[in-house]
C-alpha cells in the first residue's frame, strides 16, 4: 500500500519522496521574474501560496511586506519550506489545501505555481471551487499556468479552453503574458495569468 500511495500525487507520501531525495525538477530556486515584477507594482496584500514547496515566493513576498501564508500537505516539503523561509518560518504552514481555512480578514490574493499542474487532471474542478470559495469579489489569482497535452504527469498539462472553462464562472482573465525565464519542465508552455474573482 506505501509503494502505491509514493505513486499518486494525491498523497503527500507522493511528495515527501521527491523533497527527500531532491528530486524537485519544477524547483528553479528562487522566485520568477513576473512576479518580482508583479510584487513590485503592487501594494502589499492578504496572500496564499498553495502547494508551496521550498517556499522561495513566499520570502519575497514577506520581504516586500505582505500578510502570506505558504501551505503544502507534505511534511517534507514544509520542511524544505521552512529552511529557505528562515526568519518567515513560521509563515509556511503543513495544511491541506481543501480544508485549510484563512483567520482574520479574508485572502487578497492566490498565487498558483506548479499546484494545479501537481494534481492529477480528475480534481481540476474541486481546485477552481476552491480557489473560488477562498477569495472575496475583487481577489486575485495571480501566477503561473501550464499548458500541454501529455495525459503523463505530473506536471499534468492543460488546455487553454479547459482553463477558461474551469474559470470563467467565477473569474475574469485581466492579464495573460508569455514567460521568458522558464525552467526548462516549463520552458514555452506556461503563461502569467492573473484572474479576478468576480461578486
Amino acid at each position: 500500500m506505501a509503494d502505491f500511495l509514493q505513486r499518486d500525487p494525491r498523497s503527500p507520501a507522493f511528495w515527501d519522496e521527491r523533497f527527500e531525495r531532491e528530486f524537485t525538477p519544477w524547483d528553479r530556486g528562487a522566485a520568477p521574474q513576473a512576479l518580482r515584477d508583479f510584487v513590485a507594482a503592487q501594494t502589499p496584500r492578504r496572500c496564499l501560496i498553495p502547494g508551496c514547496g521550498a517556499a522561495h515566493e513566499l520570502v519575497l513576498l514577506a520581504d516586500a511586506g505582505w500578510d502570506v501564508t505558504a501551505i503544502d500537505f507534505a511534511p517534507a516539503a514544509v520542511q524544505k519550506g521552512k529552511a529557505v523561509a528562515g526568519r518567515h518560518a513560521e509563515r509556511v504552514v503543513e495544511a491541506d489545501f481543501f480544508a485549510w481555512q484563512p483567520q482574520g480578514e479574508p485572502l487578497q490574493l492566490i498565487y498558483e505555481r506548479a499546484f494545479l499542474c501537481a494534481l492529477p487532471p480528475a480534481m481540476r474542478p474541486q481546485v477552481a471551487a476552491r480557489w473560488a470559495a477562498l477569495l472575496p469579489a475583487g481577489g486575485l489569482l495571480a501566477g503561473y499556468f501550464f499548458f500541454d497535452n501529455i495525459p503523463k504527469g505530473p506536471p499534468f498539462g492543460i488546455a487553454r479552453s479547459e482553463l477558461e472553462e474551469l474559470l470563467n464562472g467565477n473569474f475574469d482573465c485581466i492579464e495573460d503574458q508569455p514567460v521568458s525565464d522558464s525552467i526548462a519542465v516549463f520552458e514555452g508552455k506556461e503563461r502569467w495569468m492573473i484572474w479576478q474573482r468576480r461578486a
